[in-house]
């Protein structure tokens, strides 16, 4: 039994525990698969060129989210500098590979966005790329929910987890949205910058779903809780697609909630540095 800060998960003291635990992997960071090793709080950097201040570039209610997110007054969107992977087909390239136009964010700061865009009406709030600074987010979360945040805690991550590190969300994430991405490890190396991205996303989604389960929704259509998977379908890559599904079928559970979109080329964005995805090769 949890205490009422966290309803019937981990007591403080054990988020506490967790989000300690967290804090200091940034010293020998291992908060991704890529596992770097480099200690960010004396200023190293690792492939995601962040020390261990998160960066936010822009927060409020967003439409452009799955239905069960977005509802009818937005989900609460905070958008994080940087990213722990290096898609050549991001559409949010300028801020997650370059971090343009973000502003170094305390904790506390961004607990105070959270309830903020919690009292503008928003269905939840919604972190994206967020696995990089999982540490500052996990505290401000705590803080949030001390001072009556009660909207589900949205994590719109890359796939490419450290299933320890998702272990120690467990109490303050609500909804885990992956966006799975690779089954092909070539694919992952030549597009992502992320080797050994599909056993990294394996564990982790086993660890999501143990902690958060299928997708529920309220009376609404709203989610409350649960694993919502996403996944980008790109050229030359259905097979691939496939095995991501079947996998979610087969191992994570057969009423996953997956949403499948398609590829659509980017003009002047990141992706003119891969000529090979281009919807000719459907």
């Amino acid at each position: 039994m949890g205490d009422p800060v966290t309803g019937n998960g981990p007591t403080r003291p054990q988020l506490e525990r967790q989000i300690d635990r967290l804090e200091k992997r940034y010293e020998e960071c291992d908060l991704c698969a890529h596992e770097c090793d480099v200690d960010r709080t004396s200023g190293e950097l690792g492939l995601c060129r962040e020390d261990d201040t998160a960066s936010v570039g822009s927060h409020g209610p967003h439409f452009g989210e799955e239905p069960p997110l977005s509802g009818t007054a937005g989900s609460g969107t905070v958008f994080l500098g940087s990213c722990n992977l290096g898609c050549v087909f991001c559409q949010n390239w300028q801020l997650s590979q370059h971090a343009r136009g973000t502003t170094d964010r305390t904790p506390r700061e961004i607990a105070d966005i959270a309830l903020d865009l919690e009292a503008q009406g928003c269905h939840n709030v919604n972190f994206v790329s967020p696995t990089h600074v999982a540490p500052s987010l996990a505290r401000a979360v705590l803080l949030a929910r001390e001072e009556g945040l009660s909207v589900p805690v949205v994590w719109n991550c890359g796939g490419f987890e450290n299933e320890t590190a998702i272990r120690d969300l467990d109490g303050l994430v609500d909804i885990y949205m992956p966006d799975v991405k690779w089954a092909d490890d070539e694919a992952a190396r030549n597009y992502s910058k992320a080797s050994g991205y599909w056993d990294a996303a394996r564990s982790s989604l086993r660890e999501m779903h143990r902690q958060v389960g299928d997708l529920r929704t309220d009376a609404d259509g709203l989610a409350t809780q649960g694993l919502l998977v996403r996944h980008l379908v790109m050229p030359g890559f259905v097979e691939n697609a496939k095995q991501i599904v079947d996998f979610l079928v087969d191992e994570i559970s057969p009423d996953t909630y997956c949403n499948v979109v398609t590829f659509s080329a980017l003009k002047g964005g990141a992706c003119r540095w891969a000529p090979v995805l281009t919807t000719k090769r459907w």
